[in-house]
This record gives structure tokens, sequence and C-alpha cells, in this order.
């Protein structure tokens, strides 16, 4: 696995994220995930990525993803989960349309990747991207991730998807 990262360099979300998080819930980013989130929705994420960010406990974290002449491209994150009863990482991440084909959400993956190693709470770290999003699946590929099978998941809570479940060992 080529585990280059210096095409990007991942921030800490902060309060000044919330532009980016609503550029991000664009229609066409939001197509694999139920769409668009309402006003409401993005409030309560953007707190709930502030707060995960300010959590120093080995719980996750949330970023913002940059270039290295600083433009913020998107976000990516990990965090606490309970999967198949195992406690594991989740991780999730999303690209500005305008920068998507560019590799740049793969570099950041395997950025998150060594976060989630040094976080050091968690053995594996999973990727659920909708089995017909061809592009995360293609990230999660090149990252060096497991795929271990189609699954049914929720997401957002309420709508049911088809899922690949991806794992990292991080071990």
């Amino acid at each position: 696995m080529d585990d280059d990262t210096s095409s990007v360099r991942l921030e800490p979300w902060s309060e000044e994220d919330a532009g980016l998080l609503r550029a991000l819930n664009a229609p066409e980013s939001m197509h694999h995930l139920g769409g668009p989130e309402t006003e409401e929705q993005l409030v309560r994420r953007h707190r709930r990525y502030v707060d995960l960010s300010a959590d120093d406990t080995g719980a996750g974290r949330m970023f913002r993803i940059v270039l290295p002449e600083g433009a913020v491209v998107g976000s990516i994150g990990f965090w606490a989960q309970t999967w198949d009863g195992e406690p594991v990482y989740e991780t999730g991440w999303a690209v500005l349309p305008g920068f998507q084909g560019r590799g740049l959400a793969t570099s950041a993956t395997r950025a998150v990747v060594a976060e989630a190693r040094a976080a050091g709470r968690h053995r594996h770290l999973h990727a659920f991207p909708s089995a017909d999003n061809a592009a995360s699946n293609a990230v999660c590929r090149k990252a060096g991730f497991e795929l271990l099978g189609e699954r049914d998941f929720e997401y957002p809570p309420g709508r049911p998807m088809r899922c690949n479940d991806w794992r990292f060992d991080l071990g």
C-alpha cells in the first residue's frame, strides 16, 4: 500500500467550519447518504464535530481536509462505535465536488488511519460506504482497508441502506 499523505493535511474541526459543512451538504455530495440535511440537522452535526474534536480521550476526532497551499476541501474523522459487539472506530469523509477525483479522499483516509492508530483505543477502523458508491469504495480499497462484505446499515437513522463493510487493522 502506498501510504503517501503529503497531498493533504488534517486540521482539527473548529467553530469556524460550519460553512464547510454547509458546502458539503450539496445534493451531489449527499446522493449516497439520503440527500441533504436540514439546517437544524447541520447545526447538530457541527456541534457534534466541534465537541468530538475537543475531546482528548481517544474517542475520536473530526478534521477539515486542507491542501498544502491552504484550500479547505473537505472533512474526515473517526469516532468510537460498537460493531458486531466489538468496540471499533468508524470513519467517514466528504470532499467538495470541485476537488473530487484527485486522490484527496484517499490521502486523507490514510492520514486518519494514522490518527486512529495513534489514539490507540480500538483495534479496528471501519468504513461503511453505500454499496453503489464506487468512488468511496475505491477510497477504502486504495487506503488499504479489507472488504468484509455487504451489510444492511441505517444511515441516516431511519433510512436503511446497503453498504460495504470495510475494515482496517490498526494493530
